[in-house]
């Protein structure tokens, strides 16, 4: 049986360059999420995310479709992000690769069992982290510096040490050189799968 690697890790501690790399590395299929947010420049829909309206995420709701989800209150208004049982997954054939939260990994277990889904907590150190976001943010055409501050702040409470240890989360990858935590991750997949 196939299993979900679920990438976590507070905002601008590199899941999405981890999460490129592993993909080019490693025969996983990707995980596509839905969300409400707003394209940014650099991202193509279908790939970073299925980008689509509230409407259509509520006909999702109606249909029974909803996975997990979670929606931040911006500044801009609320941004939705969800896991849709589109048939895109099947766990009988593939393993995959997914972005999400310590929420979208609880509701994952939930919805696939426990034994199905396989954290991988990436981490940064905070100063680092802030100083990326804030690089990242300056590449937009128009930034969004006080969204970018509510997501620094709110990823304390949200990746607490409290709530890891509640999620089971032991095993961390310190991303400090991007080729190293790329290199052990792989080989920690390699052995979720020979052990599997």
């Amino acid at each position: 049986m196939g299993k979900i690697f679920c990438l976590m890790g507070k905002s601008s501690t590199g899941k999405d360059t981890i999460y490129k790399h592993l993909l080019e590395k490693i025969d996983l299929k990707r995980v596509v999420l839905y969300t409400t947010r707003p394209i940014r420049e650099h991202e193509k829909d279908g790939i970073e995310y299925h980008f689509c309206t509230r409407e259509k995420k509520e006909a999702f709701e109606k249909a029974g479709k909803i996975i997990e989800q979670r929606t931040y209150q911006t500044i801009h208004g609320p941004w939705d992000y969800f896991t849709v049982d589109d048939g895109s997954i099947d766990l009988s054939k593939w393993d995959y690769l997914m972005i999400g939260t310590l929420e979208a990994y609880e509701s994952l277990c939930s919805y696939y069992t426990k034994d199905k889904i396989v954290p991988i907590y990436i981490e940064v150190e905070d100063g680092l982290r802030l100083s990326r976001a804030l690089d990242r943010e300056r590449q937009q055409q128009e930034p969004k510096y006080e969204e970018m501050c509510r997501r620094f702040l709110g990823d304390a409470k949200d990746f607490s040490k409290e709530r890891l240890e509640e999620c089971n989360i032991k095993k961390v990858f310190e991303n400090v050189s991007l080729d190293d935590t790329v290199s052990k991750i792989i080989d920690y997949i390699s052995e979720i799968r020979q052990n599997s």
